[in-house]
């Protein structure tokens, strides 16, 4: 098992990713709050360091070439954030049917039942990302997100 801010990591990425796919192209303010909870600064205004975690993710990301941003606004959102080409064509492409069956095994059985533009649907990695994300298992979230954006044959 991975370190839990490393699991923390994997679930934020999923989870501001889906976000800009689903706003895609519009530029959207991207706020922390939305993926990591609630944060209340403490006495200093210094925020907590799940929060911190989480920005910095979103940073993280940027910095990979996943997302592109106008600014930040404090440490509490990226202003005008949006999905970069590569990010949308590789959340947009279908995923190996192995890495489908491992994460979502009950939607290869839906998929094969229904028609050619849903079995298209069902077998995208953004798919993938709300399935795993609505099923809550962080081991699911980080294996979608790793075989998707980090590793090196990618499914």
């Amino acid at each position: 098992m991975a370190d839990i801010h490393v699991e923390e990591f994997y679930r934020d990425v999923a989870i501001a990713l889906t976000q800009l796919y689903g706003a895609f192209p519009r530029r959207v303010n991207l706020f922390v709050e939305d993926i990591a909870g609630p944060d209340e600064p403490d006495e200093f205004g210094l925020h907590s360091r799940r929060h911190m975690a989480c920005f910095g993710a979103l940073l993280w990301l940027a910095e990979e070439g996943l997302l592109r941003f106008v600014d930040t606004i404090h440490q509490d959102a990226l202003d005008q954030a949006v999905l970069t080409q590569a990010a949308f064509i590789r959340l947009s492409s279908p995923a190996s049917e192995a890495l489908t069956a491992s994460v979502a095994p009950g939607a290869l059985r839906s998929a094969a039942e229904a028609p050619p533009s849903v079995k298209e649907d069902f077998s995208t990695h953004i798919h993938l990302f709300r399935e795993t994300i609505r099923s809550g298992s962080s081991s699911r979230i980080s294996e979608v997100v790793r075989a998707t954006f980090f590793s090196d044959s990618r499914s």
